[in-house]
């Protein structure tokens, strides 16, 4: 069984970047906007080619890092 966490502070990680809150927060404000409306978050221009296969799977496999991928698109949509 899995009892990993999959929230943002994780995803951070996983993705390779600084994963306490503040990092997280500028992450955000430095990133905001970037996403055109039909870019899915994987297409962003400031994912290496690791970081956006990851993202993509996460999705199109429907794992359990979705919800924590859906709620960084969100941010950064908004």
């Amino acid at each position: 069984m899995d009892t990993a966490t999959h929230d943002l502070n994780s995803l951070f990680s996983q993705l390779g970047l600084a994963s306490n809150d503040q990092a997280i927060e500028d992450f955000i404000h430095d990133h905001a906007g970037q996403l055109e409306a039909s870019m899915h978050l994987h297409q962003a221009p400031f994912w290496n080619d690791s970081q956006a296969r990851f993202l993509a799977e996460a999705i199109r496999e429907d794992a359990q890092w979705a919800e924590a991928v859906d709620s960084l698109s969100a941010l950064l949509r908004h």
